[in-house]
């Protein structure tokens, strides 16, 4: 603690005027800035009339909005096609759709007409009836929130008024614990200073208390007792939530308007009886509807990549269909003369072979999700909040995020600060804290027959306990005095007297906007200075069991340019002393030069060592002011608050720069309105690129959403945007991965976002364990269906190059149907669900290990192009090894199509079981039941006479050949497969498998303690 430098008190500190007059009408928290603050007026063109308390007058040109909201995506009629549209940007669904509509053609028909649209008419609508009932939920609350009722003015009287229904220019009166309606300008509150407070957790999702104050023009008027009226004179709507800029006209006067006279929709009235406004911004050109972009449409990484593979798989169908086509065409013009003998040839129709059948992949995220909503590590019993999943079609995306925005400090820390340590005057007091105090139920103040105590109890340090009690005489203890008095007057906090079961007994709760005063104030009052009251005038202050009132003579409220508060207080003795409080880069650069340098030595080394074991650290000072000093103060100051061209540069003239590190940007919402949309945009990123942190100060909300934007139009990475409050809906829906922090600060963030949780911490698991599973599980299943899809497809086609280029097959139409639905399908799913690559642990214990999402390894195009010629090979060995066993036999097509089935089925089950990694019965009971329920369904289906292929199954199997070629087949599929699988893991492993041996390790009792490892890289 120390004096201040005297140059630097000549207009930085205060804002409220003298003599215990405050100056109310400015409420001088300017810490972000429209661009529009910089003009002297505001002109005609950029101009908004506001006439108050004539709504009529305000819209004649028709030039505002009503105050109905919407944010429904969709109506009764635009949903349908809207929906469709929507849906259709997936490739797969737009392939299907041309095959549904082929199949209506009988000359193209492979399944009946109502078999090829059901499958994609069921995803369709399973998708849509989710999309619906989210819109649903969206117009529900809509339409609650448009049929509340306030308070407006009409005919000189305050009725009742649908929210829906209120008009710019009208006069509403909002009470305590109501919600603001619209944006309002503050004309009287029921506080005689007119300040008021509010909670802007619907905004912001921040919890503490804000001061907002009305003009001390407009306080005595009562719009219900005498008529009102006069001009507000605005900017136009926009969605700076710190920003306002406008003047008013009444009485003949010209006042300005700032952030602090008005009160935006959704912020609550708190410890105000009531308040009156002016209406200057309604519905959705309000700042908060401005903020709020509507729900997105998201599509993860791995799907996009996947439309790119189903276009070339489309094509490579078309190709094959062509094939056929030409070579038929060609077989029928050498075999011209013969087709009159063929009558079979006459009726059949040729065009296509059978195509690969779609599965329904959002059952497989169902099921995941399931799973992962039941991870008890992710429950919050604070909050009863488990995870929820509230996007099925991204959830791959949680393994790629390269890029992570988070809210501010407060999501990180739940805003809960505790009182530490200290260092006073040179003296560090860190080391022997102890319960509350030495008195039971630590201090407490007797007002009036009742015992007034602090809602929260601080450790306190016994040596500064008996500096403050018993040694105020002494260098020592005056400091102490001195530095306990800062903490509890320099701040904005309100102390609220909250009642307990004992009448006799109350509780004061701290209020106010930084978590930082709070703790701080609560640190004050454990030692015996506790704050009882606070007016825009004065403050009272219980120290040691006496009232000590000052009087607030100015007021600078911290912001993000000076990065300090100040205030000025009148002392009972008529000395007059300012208090100053800041970030320590700031305050030890107008600390006095002439203190002694031992004891600025001594703090610095103290802030130096609590700053490395992580604590939040804060400088405090205080000096007299003489009365000229004060008498100078003050006259500059009201020049500068009266000035509109340049007055936030005139009221901070010595503001900070921000500084840059090599590993940190910092960057404050005032930057930004000069950087995002301008050239400028491309050297940010340049810059920040080159930090492993940046931190963004005081941003309105849709700048955050500008900032995620400034990565996703810059690089392919993924990013994820954290946040818990009303003002990070525009950051979550922008990024590619919204996640919500269900808690103390509203839904709405819940509301936007993709996934939702009840703490921060628990991204760590979300990330970096389901993350990096369900981005595995989920590249796998896709090669992998793509895979076994057109095993069967060129199996079909080989044999259609064997039968004069028809569209007659061997595999009977029921096992077409049910390879993909039965034989195939159970398997897929029970894999993606189940299987683990690697323990939850070892994730956990490698935070590396999670770039193997950045490295594309479960996905690339390389992978895609690999397994489509390994999909190649094993359908020449199912389909040419019976082929040539059985050339010149006589065995019919549905006996050879028997063995088909069995091989195919078979082989793309080994397939999968090769690659499987956690078995368990569950994996067990999938994989090799669905080869048994194959077997079965084949028996059962040739036991039908009414069949083709009747007996077919019996008769094949009895002779040795059978059984040959399905252990030739197997062996021929699969053993190149293997080598290839084994020689790559062995000689260039991944990361990811090279855990997998290690873990084996840990299974056979012996620990990777000690265990160096070399970790791809990843950029």
């Amino acid at each position: 603690m120390g004096s201040i430098e005297n140059p630097r008190v000549s207009i930085d500190y205060g804002d409220l005027g003298s003599n215990s007059k405050p100056q109310s009408s400015e409420g001088l928290s300017l810490s972000m800035n429209h661009p529009h603050n910089q003009k002297e007026d505001i002109d005609g063109e950029d101009a908004c009339f506001v006439y108050i308390n004539d709504a009529s007058k305000t819209n004649e040109r028709l030039e505002f909005a009503g105050n109905s909201i919407r944010t429904a995506k969709y109506s009764i009629i635009t949903f349908l096609p809207k929906n469709l549209f929507e849906q259709f940007h997936r490739v797969a669904y737009v392939y299907f759709l041309i095959i549904a509509i082929l199949n209506q053609l009988p000359q193209l028909a492979v399944f009946g007409r109502t078999a090829s649209v059901l499958p994609l008419a069921f995803v369709l609508a399973v998708t849509a009836v989710k999309d619906a009932y989210e819109d649903w939920r969206r117009q529900k609350a809509d339409k609650i929130e448009n049929n509340r009722f306030a308070s407006v003015l009409i005919n000189n009287k305050f009725v009742l008024k649908k929210w829906k229904d209120i008009q710019v220019g009208e006069v509403i009166k909002v009470h305590a614990d109501e919600t603001l309606p619209c944006d309002i300008v503050l004309l009287s509150t029921s506080d005689p200073t007119g300040v008021v407070y509010v909670q802007t957790i619907n905004l912001d999702g921040e919890s503490n208390l804000k001061t907002r104050y009305a003009k001390q023009e407009t306080l005595s008027k009562i719009p219900d007792k005498e008529p009102i009226s006069g001009l507000v004179k605005c900017e136009k709507p926009n969605r700076n939530i710190y920003g306002f800029h406008a003047t008013m006209e009444i009485d003949g006067k010209r006042l300005s308007l700032g952030p602090a006279n008005i009160i935006l929709r959704g912020c609550e009235l708190k410890n105000t009886s009531w308040a009156i406004g002016v209406v200057v911004y309604a519905g959705r050109e309000t700042k908060a509807m401005l903020n709020n972009s509507g729900a997105p449409s998201k599509r993860s990484r791995i799907e996009t990549q996947m439309n790119f593979e189903m276009i070339i798989l489309s094509l490579f169908l078309a190709l094959l269909c062509t094939i056929v086509s030409a070579c038929a065409g060609v077989w029928l013009w050498m075999n011209r003369e013969k087709l009159v003998d063929i009558v079979f040839y006459h009726k059949k129709d040729f065009s296509k072979p059978k195509v690969d059948n779609y599965n329904y992949y959002g059952l497989v995220l169902e099921i995941f999700f399931t799973f992962l909503k039941s991870d008890v590590q992710m429950y919050d019993e604070a909050s009863d909040a488990c995870f929820q999943c509230r996007a099925l079609n991204i959830n791959e995306d949680l393994g790629q995020v390269k890029y992570v925005f988070s809210d501010k400090t407060g999501t990180l820390t739940e805003n809960k600060m505790e009182f530490k340590c200290a260092s006073v005057w040179g003296v560090d007091y860190s080391n022997q804290q102890t319960g509350s105090s030495n008195e039971q139920d630590g201090y407490f103040v007797q007002e009036h027959g009742k015992v007034f105590r602090p809602k929260m109890k601080v450790a306190t340090d016994p040596e500064l306990l008996r500096l403050v009690k018993s040694e105020n005489d002494t260098e020592k203890g005056k400091h102490v005095f001195e530095f306990f008095s800062a903490l509890a007057a320099c701040n904005t906090i309100v102390p609220i007297v909250i009642d307990t079961s004992d009448a006799n007994e109350k509780l004061i709760d701290y209020q106010g906007e930084s978590p930082d005063e709070q703790a701080l104030v609560y640190a004050a009052a454990a030692y015996g200075f506790m704050l009882m009251e606070r007016t825009s005038g004065h403050i009272v202050i219980n120290v040691q069991g006496e009232m000590l009132r000052l009087n607030v003579l100015g007021l600078h409220e911290f912001d993000s340019d000076r990065k300090r508060m100040s205030v000025i207080l009148g002392f009972p003795d008529k000395s007059v002393r300012v208090f100053v409080k800041g970030a320590d880069t700031t305050m030890l650069n107008v600390i006095d030069k002439s203190l002694n340098i031992n004891i600025i030595h001594s703090t610095e080394a103290h802030l130096h060592t609590y700053s490395s074991v992580g604590l939040r650290t804060l400088v405090i000072g205080m000096r007299d002011l003489s009365a000229l000093e004060f008498e100078q103060w003050h006259s500059s100051f009201e020049a500068a608050s009266t000035a509109l061209l340049g007055r936030t540069a005139k009221l901070q003239l010595d503001s900070n720069p921000e500084g840059v590190t090599s590993a940190a940007l910092i960057i404050d919402g005032t930057s930004l309105v000069y950087i995002l949309d301008t050239e400028l945009e491309e050297e940010l990123f340049e810059l920040a690129n080159q930090c492993s942190a940046v931190l963004c100060c005081r941003v309105a909300p849709f700048q955050k959403a500008g900032i995620v934007a400034l990565v996703k139009n810059r690089t392919s990475d993924m990013t994820l945007a954290i946040g818990d409050g009303a003002n990070d809906v525009s950051m979550i829906q922008m990024a590619d991965v919204g996640v919500g922090i269900s808690g103390q600060e509203g839904r709405q963030a819940v509301m936007a976002s993709d996934f939702a949780m009840g703490q921060f911490r628990f991204i760590v698991p979300l990330l970096l364990v389901h993350g990096h599973w369900n981005y595995q599980r989920m590249g796998y299943m896709i090669l992998y269906n793509f895979y076994r899809n057109a095993v069967f497809v060129l199996v079909l086609f080989w044999y259609t190059l064997c039968t004069c280029f028809t569209l007659t097959t061997a595999i009977n139409e029921w096992s077409s149907v049910l390879y993909s639905v039965i034989y195939t399908a159970v398997p897929t799913i029970v894999v993606a669900v189940v299987d683990k690559d690697l323990a939850r642990s070892t994730l956990l214990k490698h935070p590396q290990l999670y770039g193997a999402g950045h490295l594309d390894e479960s996905y690339n195009k390389p992978l895609f192009w690999l397994t489509m010629i390994d999909t190649l090979w094993q359908s020449i060995v199912i389909f040419f090894v019976p082929l040539l066993a059985y050339w010149g036999s006589e065995i019919d097509g549905p006996s050879l199509g028997d063995l088909w089935t069995l091989a195919s089925v078979i082989v793309v089950n080994l397939h999968l079981a090769m690659d499987v990694v956690e078995w368990n019965w569950i994996t067990h009971s999938a994989i090799w039941g669905s080869i048994c329920a194959t077997w079965i369904c084949v028996i059962v289906l040739d036991a039908v006479p009414s069949l083709v292929g009747y007996w077919a199954i019996f008769n094949v199997a009895k002779q040795e050949v059978f059984w040959l070629c399905l252990l030739c087949i197997i062996v021929g599929s699969l053993v190149p497969r293997y080598v290839i699988k084994l020689l790559s893991q062995f000689y260039c492993p991944s990361d990811i498998q090279i855990y997998k041996e290690v873990e084996k390790f840990d299974d056979d009792g012996r620990r990777e303690d000690g265990l160096e490892l070399e970790m791809n890289e990843v950029r």
